[in-house]
């Protein structure tokens, strides 16, 4: 049995579910983005070829066995892009929450079943339907759970709208002893730069007391500012609207001392390295066409 344990996104990382590129589909119709950046590749004629896919995750998959964390991944479905295993469940403390996601994409929760299986069936959580919310907007911070949101009224209209009120609501229910704080995010369903898709789109925490962090991703400056102030303007790497688009801020803790990066993020690298971390670059510009890059790719189960 797994026994589950998430507190933060920076404790040495155990068991993880890494995505898998294999059989992902023919290149998606404008029609059938999800999201602004994947549309512009689609259009462009630079949507990312699967075995470029498959080659980067390899190279994600070699870094957690060099650190000795237990890699599970999905059962390969025929033409289906299950790179990003954050959207369709994630895990708080000893509980696994399964995420309501685009329901073209609820198949992708099955690929995991023998991950599941070997999970006690009352520490799995399924929120109602109401309840909307994927795991790149969910970060457990300790005491706080961190969570990215869109609560206007207009939520219906944006794709791009993945965790909604009736979420932040259900996980102040379910974790009495933990803070929720929310934050309402930047959306468009058009122009990539103006959109974070997920919290980690324009956050992380790192180890060493630092972050990453995008102003214009967050709708309220307060909620922005709450964040300078609780890690302290002196531990934050602020990236501006191109390094957002290029996913600077999702990139992946193993431990408070090890961060994994995209190999091109040459000037957070430098940054990472400067602080005192180690920084395991690889290649992932090919996954982040499709606006996810490491952290959406990876499913922490335990953490020490």
């Amino acid at each position: 049995m797994l026994h589950l344990n998430i507190n933060n996104e920076i404790a040495p990382l155990k068991a993880v579910v890494l995505g898998i590129a294999e059989s992902s589909g023919p290149v998606p119709t404008p029609q059938e983005a999800y999201d602004p950046k994947s549309l512009e590749h689609i259009l462009a004629g630079t949507y990312p070829k699967e075995s470029d896919m498959i080659l980067e995750m390899e190279a994600f998959r070699k870094v957690f066995e060099k650190y000795d964390v237990k890699v599970f991944r999905p059962e390969v479905l025929e033409n289906c892009n299950q790179i990003f295993s954050r959207d369709i469940a994630f895990v708080i403390g000893n509980k696994l929450i399964k995420a309501n996601i685009l329901p073209d994409r609820e198949k992708e929760v099955d690929a995991i079943l023998h991950v599941l299986d070997k999970i006690d069936d009352d520490q799995i959580l399924q929120p109602p339907a109401e309840v909307h919310v994927e795991g790149g907007d969910v970060m457990p911070w300790n005491e706080y759970i961190f969570v990215g949101t869109y609560s206007a009224s207009d939520y219906p209209n944006y794709i791009t709208a993945r965790t909604n009120k009736a979420a932040v609501e259900y996980l102040t229910q379910q974790f009495p002893d933990k803070k929720i704080k929310s934050f309402e995010l930047r959306k468009s369903n058009t122009i990539a730069k103006n959109n974070a898709l997920h919290l980690d789109c324009c956050f992380q925490p790192l180890g060493r007391g630092k972050a990453i962090l995008h102003k214009n991703g967050f709708l309220v400056e307060d909620e922005y500012q709450w964040l300078v102030n609780y890690f302290g303007k002196e531990n934050i790497f602020e990236i501006d609207a191109l390094e957002m688009y290029t996913m600077f801020s999702n990139v992946f803790s193993i431990s408070p001392n090890v961060v994994v990066s995209e190999r091109n993020f040459t000037r957070l690298n430098k940054w990472l390295r400067e602080q005192g971390f180690t920084v395991e670059e690889i290649p992932y510009a090919e996954i982040s066409k499709q606006e996810g890059l490491l952290r959406c790719s990876t499913l922490p189960l335990i953490r020490e």
